[in-house]
């Protein structure tokens, strides 16, 4: 093994922060690896919004799930995709007349340009969060800004090429009273697959499943797929999560026509 290896291998998600400020510098230092990270032809489609004010953080605590422990995060930074800063120079540098005199149509960024712009996001911050942890300072992802689309880009004054992907929460670990297991995974044989994708019988589903699931289930529920079902995937939140989503292509693609423009 070697450094790299152990952190990523050590990685888990913090949501108890000792009272310690991140300092400047370091903030810094973790942006600066976030913006190292691979990006589709080197146009980083993506910007990193740094919440500082308390209000804003409350706001988010109460709208991604009620989470106090957003609100407490010594940093929290939320990673958009951003195809307005390109489209915008495109439109700077008179794109729009060269393709009025060229008898072209203008093209608006579409679904797969906001697919994209969502890896570059993702990636980029990932690299901030295994650079913070290389710094001792721990991490957790919050999915629930997917959520909500609407208010948050009221909140955050996202123009129409941006979007929230992830946001994250950093701090200092507080001491656990006992030693930190490390999350099950699954069977690597069922993640990685070689040439082909393999679909797992209903055999080897429950092969891999069974390990996980608790030995006392909920009433009326008997196996994990039933847990998961009903506890994420069938939940409220999941399902504003897709309506969210949704929105938010919806408004991505709007052309200005279509927006009354």
């Amino acid at each position: 093994m070697n450094e790299t290896i152990d952190v990523i291998m050590a990685r888990h998600s913090v949501r108890a922060y000792e009272d310690k400020p991140i300092a400047r510098e370091t903030i810094d230092l973790i942006c600066d690896c976030a913006m190292r990270a691979p990006t589709a032809g080197n146009m980083q489609l993506y910007s990193i919004v740094e919440i500082a004010d308390q209000e804003l953080k409350d706001a988010l605590a109460e709208s991604c799930d009620h989470q106090p422990f957003i609100a407490k995060a010594p940093l929290v930074l939320l990673f958009v995709a951003d195809y307005q800063r390109w489209f915008d120079y495109f439109l700077a540098c008179g794109v729009s007349e060269m393709c009025e005199s060229m008898g072209q149509e203008l093209r608006y960024p579409g679904e797969g340009d906001m697919l994209l712009a969502a890896c570059d996001t993702l990636i980029a911050a990932h690299t901030a969060v295994i650079a913070a942890e290389s710094l001792g300072i721990g991490s957790c992802y919050i999915g629930d800004i997917l959520e909500q689309y609407e208010y948050h880009r009221e909140l955050l004054a996202l123009p129409q090429y941006v979007i929230p992907i992830t946001m994250l929460c950093f701090g200092y670990e507080k001491k656990r009273s006992e030693p930190m297991r490390r999350t099950p995974r699954l069977p690597r044989e069922v993640i990685c697959h070689s040439n082909r994708y393999e679909r797992c019988t209903p055999e080897k589903l429950d092969e891999i499943f069974s390990p996980h699931t608790p030995k006392n289930l909920p009433d009326g529920i008997e196996n994990l797929g039933q847990i998961y079902y009903f506890r994420k995937f069938s939940a409220e939140f999941s399902r504003e999560m897709t309506r969210s989503i949704r929105a938010a292509i919806q408004g991505w693609s709007a052309l200005p026509s279509e927006k009354g423009a």
